[in-house]
């Protein structure tokens, strides 16, 4: 027996976590994901789940098998296929009544206006060495005055910043300006998970790789990752709870069972970060010295 979809029967379960005028209005939010990869394509089906109704999904990839421990659209039916046509199918077959623009060429300075167009909040999931199109989405962000998030998979845990209008920017927190991609990874690194609650357990230190710009992951930490980003998509679509923002962090690593709250003033100004990114620093260029031509 085929049965139709309905809305309200679908979404029921949320009631009680949600009021039903909160699910109501979770339905008309618009939300724009850039990046439809490890954290990414969960992003959009755990928020599908929550009943929100609109999105923006930007990826210019296709799926690989290389994609296979972390995505969640990275199957053998989906190989050499658009991952945001993909995630797109994904979440229609959730609701078929979700509007999706899909923008597959990813985004760029061309498109990153009609990107972030009419949305009520943008959550990140870029691949970690989009330097620029992320710095410039950030900014975009701010000039906007739409609140943004990123949750950073580490190792099997996470770490989250949120980035309000009229707080610290992600610029001003991160101290990015015009420097070499290496340093924006540094800073980028101990920026994210100051705490640094994943380094002990790194047992094989060579597949984290800045020059070939490779690292480890775990389909773990994305999904934790979705739970955070879906929990602080509801507060601040809501405006319900507390929304902690930089230069406030959080990280919570599942393997050692620890949850550390950070605050940085002054981002990566502060004297604590500047002393952890010069001593990263010193070891990544001894590193890159050491490693073959």
């Amino acid at each position: 027996m085929s049965t139709s979809f309905d809305y309200g029967r679908a979404f029921a379960r949320n009631l009680g976590w949600v009021t039903p005028e909160e699910q109501a209005a979770l339905r008309g939010k618009r939300v724009a994901i850039a990046g439809g990869g490890g954290v990414g394509g969960v992003y959009l089906l755990t928020l599908a789940r929550l009943g929100i109704a609109s999105f923006h999904v930007a990826d210019f990839d296709t799926f690989d098998l290389v994609n296979f421990n972390r995505q969640v659209g990275a199957m053998m039916s989906t190989l050499d296929q658009p991952k945001a046509e993909v995630l797109a199918r994904m979440a229609k077959d959730i609701n078929p009544e979700i509007e999706i623009k899909v923008f597959d060429q990813g985004i760029n300075p061309d498109n990153l206006d009609s990107f972030l167009d009419g949305v009520d909040l943008y959550v990140d999931g870029l691949d970690f060495f989009a330097f620029d199109i992320r710095q410039r989405t950030f900014a975009a962000c701010a000039a906007k005055a739409i609140p943004a998030t990123t949750v950073a998979p580490l190792g099997m845990g996470a770490a989250l910043l949120n980035f309000m209008p009229g707080g610290m920017s992600f610029d001003d927190y991160f101290q990015w300006g015009e420097l070499p991609e290496l340093d924006k990874a540094i800073r980028f690194v101990v920026g994210l998970a100051p705490a640094g609650l994943h380094r002990p357990y790194l047992v094989l230190p060579s597949a984290v790789n800045f020059k070939e710009r490779r690292g480890p992951s775990t389909i773990m930490a994305c999904q934790l990752c979705a739970g955070i980003a879906a929990t602080e998509a509801l507060k601040i679509l809501l405006r319900r709870g507390e929304v902690r923002a930089a230069p406030h962090g959080m990280q919570f690593d599942a393997y050692r069972n620890k949850l550390t709250r950070t605050w940085r003033p002054g981002g990566n100004r502060n004297p604590l970060h500047r002393l952890m990114i010069a001593v990263a620093r010193r070891q990544m260029t001894r590193e890159l010295q050491e490693s073959p031509q």
